[in-house]
Parts: structure tokens; sequence; C-alpha cells
């Protein structure tokens, strides 16, 4: 079961960025930008995230990573 649900999630994540790419030469339907718009601002929520669990860590290796 996890496997499948693994599958699917990485079948949206290709389809997502197909769409961004068609969207970017122009190519796209309206569903086609849609979903662009989606995956781009589902990659920025998530991008935001993970930089507040990073900064918020207190501690750690002490190295600079930025």
């Amino acid at each position: 079961m996890t496997v499948v649900v693994l599958l699917g999630i990485l079948l949206l994540v290709i389809v997502g960025c197909v769409c961004v790419y068609l969207d970017a030469r122009g190519d796209g339907r309206r569903w086609v930008r849609v979903v662009a718009v989606v995956t781009i601002a589902a990659g920025e929520v998530l991008s935001r995230s993970g930089k507040r669990g990073r900064s918020s860590g207190g501690g750690g290796s002490g190295g600079d990573d930025d």
C-alpha cells in the first residue's frame, strides 16, 4: 500500500513538472497553467517550511551552511 501511495505522489510531481515546463514554453492549455501555478505555489510553501525548520533547530554541528 505504501508503494502505491509513493508512486502516486511521484506521478503527481512528474505531471506538475511537465506542466510547469509546458507553461514556460507557452504551449499549455488553461488546465496546464492552473496545474503549473499550483505546483510552483506548493514548491514555495515547502521551501519556506523547510527553511523555518532548519533555522529553529537551535544548535547542531555549528557549521555555516548558508
